[in-house]
């Protein structure tokens, strides 16, 4: 893993073209609201596998009035990395690595990056789908094979799904879908519990000072014996016209440590707090097990927060790797010391 030492862009979002060179700490992005700041980031977090800080389709990503396709790509030490879509195929994603055809899920393997953004609020009081996505996230950033195991899991389900659907299923290649969604499965279902334990162990390790101490499980299906689940479940399962069990129904189940009250139900600012404790843990633990910290993108962060706050999350992210951040006004980043730092109109940035 490496941090962004360039970034460029064409054609994605706000940016007919741009191009940035931050430095390996603070990336500090301010500018009026609409700027396009939160577009800078969302180009950094397509840099890893998955759909993104937004969550948005591919082809949302290109420029109204470009070419209707977009690219995104970054320098990593010596590394060149880039994605982005072609016009003839715009929900089609492509990699390169160096300038070579890669998988998306390859991209895992040179960045890791962790996001936090206002839209993320409602987590806690989301669907358990945000929850279980935002999970995910979590388990890729210390494991880049989990990528693989959920494509391949998500694949296999569609397929038994399908076939489910039709009468008179063939039951021989029935059984192969579920042998193989029980070996990923299997796969993605330890490195959650493998995540969400370590994570939990550092958790209650961390003063419960600025930022409140969550406790954290897994919560839903946890049967590990997935084979004859699926074979039991054939019946229920085309009557359903989805898969009924298995791990993706699992849930991330968080509660304010102090209090032992669930997420869902502390206030506002206790959910924000924890989110963001969790986060900064979460960031700690992949810097102690991978030899690297992630690249964090930060939005909007600061201006949530009282200046006590905001110090002590400046003091507790100071070397820990490369941080992004946004911001209406450069003044909320006060306290900040070396830094690179850029005025983001719209369309364009200068450096400040």
């Amino acid at each position: 893993m490496a941090v962004v030492s360039r970034l460029t862009l064409t054609d994605f979002r706000s940016y007919a073209a741009a191009s940035l060179d931050p430095g390996p700490g603070f990336v500090l992005l301010f500018g009026e609201n609409g700027a396009g700041k939160t577009n800078l980031l969302e180009a950094v977090s397509m840099l890893a596998p998955g759909r993104g800080l937004r969550g948005a389709g591919l082809s949302d990503m290109a420029r109204q009035g470009g070419t209707g396709a977009w690219a995104a790509a970054a320098r990593l030490g010596a590394t060149e990395i880039g994605t982005g879509t072609v016009p003839t195929a715009s929900e089609r994603r492509q990699v390169r690595i160096n300038g070579a055809a890669a998988s998306v899920n390859s991209l895992s393997e040179w960045l890791s990056v962790l996001w936090l953004t206002p839209a993320m609020d409602r987590l806690f009081t989301g669907s358990t789908g945000e929850r279980r996505r935002f999970l995910d996230r979590l388990v890729l950033a210390l494991d880049p094979a989990h990528a693989h195991h959920a494509t391949r899991y998500d694949a296999a389900m569609r397929a038994r799904n399908k076939l489910l659907a039709d009468q008179g299923w063939d039951p021989t290649w029935l059984g192969s879908l579920e042998t193989a969604m029980a070996e990923h499965g299997t796969a993605i279902a330890e490195a959650r519990a493998r995540t969400v334990a370590a994570l939990d162990e550092r958790l209650a390790a961390v003063p419960d000072d600025e930022f409140a101490s969550a406790a954290i499980a897994l919560e839903g299906w946890a049967d590990p014996d997935l084979v004859p689940l699926f074979a039991a479940n054939r019946q229920r399962d085309s009557a359903a016209g989805r898969t009924t069990e298995g791990p993706h129904r699992q849930d991330l189940a968080v509660v304010h440590r102090a209090k032992g009250m669930a997420a869902a139900r502390c206030s506002t600012g206790e959910q924000k707090a924890l989110l963001l404790g969790l986060v900064l843990a979460h960031a700690e633990l992949v810097a102690e097990r991978r030899g690297q910290p992630p690249v964090l993108l930060l939005d909007e962060v600061a201006a949530h927060l009282d200046p006590k706050r905001r110090a002590a999350l400046f003091a507790r992210l100071e070397g820990r790797g490369q941080v992004w951040m946004t911001a209406t006004e450069a003044e909320l980043f006060e306290g900040i010391g070396a830094a690179s730092r850029f005025h983001v109109a719209p369309g364009s940035l200068s450096a400040a």
